[in-house]
């Protein structure tokens, strides 16, 4: 008798999956930290390997029956070395505020001072944020923006950091849609001997691809989730020079967690060789290439986005000239077919869960193989939903002409829809 599968086993989370499913073939995925992995990083994902406890390190293991474990995660170690150019690598992060965490618990005793960029001007809770662990247990200080221009104000980066001497200074945001500026971000923490520490999470795709800058070299730590823009399974990674090797490990294991997800790590081991071909330069350039066509077309239908433009992969518009909140947009947008999220501005008036921005990003688009001319019907679509956020008549009609265009683009590695 063969072993039920999961139609037979549970229907209903079958039923709900296959929802799922249809969502994500018949909606556009404008969330910039949303994308899709391939087949065979699901495949790796979902492996017997997550049958399988690793507690350690390849050769130091806790349990037996690692003989295939350990050239896994050993693999993915040497694949992610090579691929961003770095001394050391550490796999077995669950996620990327996991790995943060890490970082603080490697370099920092409760109290010490932090630097990281605030939230509301583009930075990760886990950069010091005062809701998260990181601002409650030890004593952030936050950096933001110019008003001027909406760029990192390093004035005040710096002020910060030669006031407090900070352990560490974190670069990276969330919702920033510029290059950093590595080399700045270094200077200032090599005058005050603070460990730099650069959280790649949303670009880590882009600086593999070499089209942003790579903060090594610069950044003794650099943090990242592996999915995203990299294309991964839902992880996390720690990259260091080579003489925070033993305080980074250390950290994670035993300091965080117990054994790692080996499932996970196998598929961070295929998204790292996905990431090291000759195409995946191409997809990092298209990406790039289709956020800028984006940004024009909706500069072009009227809107207003933070810095004016973008460099990477990431947009965030402010719909206060629209006089549209960004929650009932987004909103309006995913009846449309259109799924972002709503986010704040920097200098927003707003409260964070009923902000003035909402956030698009396009490596998911950039996936499914659409370019510069599907960006402008994209662009078209999004300015006429935030322009009626009531219009039900509207949001049909777009939702209609989403499902026409994601037919021709055949999502990867999601499987065939059931309404296909």
């Amino acid at each position: 008798m063969s072993e039920p599968n999961l139609t037979q086993t549970d229907p209903e989370i079958a039923t709900l999956i296959g929802r799922e499913v249809q969502r994500q073939h018949e909606k556009l995925r404008l969330i910039p930290s949303e994308n899709y992995a391939s087949k065979a990083v699901m495949e790796a994902t979902g492996s017997v390997l997550s049958n399988k406890y690793s507690e350690g390190y390849a050769g130091k293991r806790y349990y037996e029956g690692q003989q295939v474990v350990d050239e896994v995660e050993t693999l993915a170690i040497k694949r992610l070395k090579s691929l961003f150019g770095v001394d050391h690598a550490n796999v077995q992060p669950y996620s990327g505020s996991p790995a943060n965490l890490a970082v603080y618990f490697a370099f920092c005793q409760p109290g010490d001072a932090v630097v990281g960029m605030a939230l509301p001007s583009g930075g990760h809770l886990t950069h010091g944020w005062n809701v998260s662990i990181t601002g409650g247990y030890f004593n952030a200080h936050q950096y933001g923006v110019r008003q001027e221009d909406e760029l990192v104000d390093f004035d005040q980066v710096a002020k910060l950091a030669r006031e407090h001497r900070p352990r560490l200074i974190w670069c990276g945001a969330t919702a920033y849609p510029r290059i950093i500026d590595y080399d700045r971000f270094a200077e200032i923490a090599q005058d005050v001997g603070a460990v730099l520490v650069a959280d790649i999470a949303h670009i880590a795709g882009l600086v593999a691809a070499g089209v942003h800058p790579s903060p090594v070299g610069k950044a003794e730590v650099i943090t990242s989730t592996t999915h995203k823009s990299l294309r991964g399974p839902r992880g996390g990674m720690i990259m260091c020079d080579r003489k925070h090797r033993k305080k980074v490990d250390k950290a994670v294991f035993p300091g965080l967690q117990g054994g790692p997800h080996n499932g996970t790590t196998a598929a961070i081991a295929v998204a790292a060789h996905e990431a090291s071909q000759p195409a995946f330069k191409h997809y990092g350039s298209a990406i790039v290439e289709n956020a800028r066509a984006l940004a024009e077309a909706l500069c072009g239908h009227g809107l207003r986005l933070v810095t004016g433009g973008t460099d990477n992969h990431l947009i965030l518009a402010d719909l206060t000239p629209k006089g549209v909140p960004g929650k009932v947009a987004a909103q309006a947008l995913d009846r449309a077919g259109i799924v972002c999220n709503y986010n704040s501005i920097p200098f927003d008036p707003r409260k964070p869960f009923d902000p003035s921005g909402i956030r698009l990003g396009t490596p998911a688009l950039t996936s499914r193989g659409m370019g510069a001319d599907e960006m402008k019907h994209v662009g078209r679509w999004i300015a006429a939903v935030v322009e009626a956020p009531d219009d039900d008549r509207l949001q049909g009609r777009v939702a209609g002409e989403v499902r026409d265009l994601c037919a021709s683009f055949p999502a990867p590695g999601v499987p065939a829809s059931s309404t296909a």
